[in-house]
């Protein structure tokens, strides 16, 4: 399972016009699911989201966490990330989960989200979606569990 993190001043996703969900500060973080994860690479994708020091300390240091800030968190499924891009102009996405499996592990990482932190928020699986995010820093990371 693949997070691809940002630390942001804030972040929206709109589907259709409608503005669905909006965070400050805290974390937009890409979601993709690749063949073969199951709820154990989930669970560790929250564990490190929640805790992954990338917020500054009284001395501007990445020393403080999601959870530490109380920052908010938001999710979104992005089916393109477990993309193969090593070879030709056109991503191959044979290492992406079935459609089913990508849901299902998306869904159950936004319960046990919603069960760890206060203030979550989420994409819609399988929508076209905007999003639009201020980057603070910027500072971006990629987690693979």
């Amino acid at each position: 399972m693949i997070g691809l993190l940002q630390r942001v001043t804030q972040a929206s996703v709109t589907v259709d016009d409608k503005t669905i969900a909006s965070i400050q500060t805290g974390l937009l973080v890409l979601i993709g699911v690749e063949k073969g994860d199951t709820e154990k690479q989930a669970d560790r994708l929250l564990e490190r989201l929640l805790g992954y020091r990338v917020f500054p300390d009284g001395d501007a240091r990445m020393n403080l966490g999601l959870k530490d800030i109380n920052g908010d968190l938001l999710l979104v499924p992005q089916f393109t990330l477990p993309a193969d891009t090593r070879k030709g102009m056109r991503p191959s996405f044979s290492p992406a989960a079935a459609p089913e499996t990508g849901k299902f592990l998306f869904e159950y990482l936004v319960t046990m989200a919603r069960r760890e932190h206060p203030r979550v928020e989420t994409g819609i699986f399988g929508a076209d979606m905007q999003i639009t995010l201020t980057n603070n820093g910027p500072v971006t990371f990629w987690l693979q569990t």
